[in-house]
């Protein structure tokens, strides 16, 4: 990948000198051997990267445990209205009683996750105060509900 000279006057094995030409270097980049390589370590890339994903084969062993449980039970879900009323599912709950009402539903539901959906206009102290609430009656696994279509933070929209 170097500079090659380039000789003028005819290839005959003669020696002649002739006056005013003289060897000039060649201005080109030879890049066929550059594109060689590159291709072919495209191509072990290519051929490599598949395996490096793969994990290590493994006999896993056999157990009596249930799976995990899907998504077999109806989602409970927790609201709270404009006017800080608190409604489980379709039925309103005063906010001292509804600690005991959760406690009272978790030992009855296999699974933990609750939806909390709280109206945009509600002070944020209400929306914690409501997850703690659902935290002490023994729901762990709060997912708050939301619309889409909203304004984006990252910038405008595409």
């Amino acid at each position: 990948m170097g500079a090659d000279i380039i000789k003028s006057g005819g290839g005959t094995g003669k020696r002649r000198r002739r006056s005013g030409r003289r060897s000039r270097p060649m201005a080109e980049i030879n890049v066929t051997p550059f594109v060689d390589v590159m291709l072919v370590l495209l191509i072990i890339f290519m051929v490599a990267a598949p395996l490096l994903t793969v994990g290590v084969p493994v006999e896993l062993p056999k157990t009596a445990a249930n799976p995990l449980p899907g998504e077999q039970e109806e989602p409970l879900t927790v609201t709270i209205a404009s006017d800080l009323s608190i409604t489980i599912q379709t039925t309103a709950v005063a906010a001292e009683d509804l600690v005991p009402k959760l406690r009272a539903i978790a030992s009855e539901r296999a699974s933990d996750r609750v939806y909390l959906r709280a109206d945009g206009a509600i002070p944020y102290e209400a929306v914690v105060q409501i997850m703690g609430a659902l935290n002490a009656g023994g729901f762990s696994d709060i997912g708050l509900v939301t619309d889409i279509g909203g304004p984006s933070l990252g910038g405008p929209e595409n």
